[in-house]
């Protein structure tokens, strides 16, 4: 397997630091807020990512950790009369009923950041006394950048341009303008933690060195997050990190590209916000997942409603092909007969070429490409009547079933109970578009009463009352069913 590693610029071959084991701390979220679709890709590809190096034999330690002390969390208890333990504690619970209803699994260990306060009091004295850091009167700590020599070098900025524009506001007391907060004095109506520098609490840089070095061995295998935490946050983790320790803080760094929003990274200052429970509103979960997986991760992805609809009737064609083919399988007698060798062929490249395009640097918009080619195959299998009952077709409808559950397990999506999931797609894109379903049943009730009675003319009073609706009827040997047009 290939991933690009933002260290060096390029795909490299992955090999974990031990063999067979693997280590990945990626970092999670600052709970002040509901999480937005931009979490959601970043939680989305690490949870692929997880999965497949679990699939493919790895024992995986992955950690996220959640920032449950920061400005903003201060600001949001001081706004609501509430503590900061009390709004993360809210804001924890909702992201991981969020993470829940997208398929996204649990990491292993969820490390938060008040619960690792005395491992970052002994780290900043370890840089103290390195001479990487430096505490001020006001009991803030500083992290020197210029005492390592290596800054700049994951997002490859230098250090003298960096100095060029970067000035000491009045009133700090910073050796350089580019030194950042290791521990910061408390202010009045503060969290705050007693430490040899006075009361404070952590910088946020510091957090994610103490807890990924609390729980796992250094170096980490993978260390990952959005594109936009490269600078400063992991330029610094790795500064802290590596300087206190003497070791390599990760061997490869993983970034996941923007959300945009018409072309335009989301962010609340561009009132272009999506929080995830504003879209599962009216959407399956599943179907912003597998928008999500559309692009490949490192590149943006541009969020519409539009690409919505693209997802969901896509992700509709896969389940209406696994539910026919569930179907078929169930047929008592089969024709002898083998898969033509050039069925056969196809079949087992399309089967190849998603694991390729997975091993590809985690390409899962290419995988998708080799799902749906399968999905052409398996369609054209079950329309054709001289094909599709012979023996070995039945053995290569097996293999497709089994196959789905392997992209299940490795993507997560294709999961579930197909007519389960086709009605209640269904059903919620009815209400999306104001269709009444409960008026849809009683007319479907009526016509089937109709044709019974053989009333043909009540029968297609229906369905012309349907298809004014909005709804389309189609007839099969198992009887009627009815979709949105």
């Amino acid at each position: 397997m290939q991933l690009y590693n933002s260290m060096t610029r390029r795909k490299e071959n992955f090999e974990p630091r031990q063999a067979g084991r693997v280590g990945m701390y990626a970092c999670g979220i600052t709970a002040y807020d509901l999480s937005h679709i931009g979490h959601a890709r970043s939680a989305v590809v690490f949870d692929v990512l997880n999965r497949y190096l679990r699939y493919l034999g790895y024992d995986v330690t992955f950690v996220r950790n959640f920032t449950d002390v920061d400005d903003k969390i201060i600001a949001r208890a001081n706004r609501e009369g509430k503590t900061s333990a009390e709004i993360a504690e809210t804001y924890i619970a909702a992201f991981h009923e969020d993470m829940d209803r997208l398929n996204v699994r649990r990491a292993d260990i969820e490390p938060r950041a008040t619960e690792y306060i005395g491992e970052m009091q002994n780290l900043i004295q370890k840089l103290i006394d390195g001479g990487h850091a430096y505490a001020v009167p006001s009991g803030d700590v500083y992290f020197r950048v210029r005492s390592f020599p290596g800054y700049g070098k994951l997002s490859g900025r230098d250090v003298d341009e960096l100095r060029s524009g970067a000035r000491i506001a009045i009133g700090e007391e910073k050796e350089d303008p580019l030194d950042f907060a290791l521990w910061k004095a408390a202010k009045p109506g503060e969290p705050f933690w007693e430490s040899p520098w006075g009361k404070g609490r952590p910088g946020w840089h510091l957090e994610c060195s103490a807890m990924s070095e609390k729980t796992l061995d250094l170096p980490l295998d993978i260390h990952g997050g959005g594109q936009d935490l490269i600078f400063p946050h992991h330029e610094n983790e790795i500064a802290q990190s590596e300087a206190s320790t003497g070791k390599e803080l990760a061997r490869f760094w993983v970034h996941n590209g923007f959300v945009q929003i018409n072309s335009e990274k989301m962010s609340k200052s561009l009132n272009n916000f999506k929080t995830i429970r504003d879209i599962l509103e009216h959407r399956q979960p599943e179907t912003l997942r597998f928008f999500l997986l559309g692009k490949h991760y490192r590149s943006p992805i541009d969020f519409s409603f539009e690409g919505l609809d693209d997802a969901e009737r896509a992700l509709k064609r896969v389940y209406e092909c696994l539910r026919d083919a569930r179907a078929w399988m169930q047929r008592e007698s089969w024709k002898k007969g083998e898969t033509p060798a050039s069925v056969q062929d196809e079949f087992d490249m399309l089967k190849k070429g998603f694991f390729d395009a997975m091993d590809d640097d985690l390409n899962t918009a290419g995988a998708l490409g080799h799902v749906f080619g399968m999905i052409r195959l398996m369609n054209r299998i079950l329309e054709d009547k001289g094909l599709r009952n012979k023996e070995g077709i039945r053995d290569l409808l097996g293999s497709f079933i089994e196959l789905a559950g392997v992209w299940s397990d490795v993507l997560g999506v294709f999961g579930a109970e197909p007519t389960a999931f086709l009605e209640e797609l269904r059903n919620t894109r009815a209400e999306r578009l104001g269709i009444d379903v409960n008026k849809v049943v009683e007319l479907m009730a009526e016509r089937a009463e109709a044709r019974a009675a053989k009333d043909f003319a009540r029968s297609d009073a229906t369905r012309d009352a349907l298809a004014a609706m909005g709804v389309e009827v189609r007839d099969t040997p198992s009887g009627a069913v009815w979709d949105i047009a």
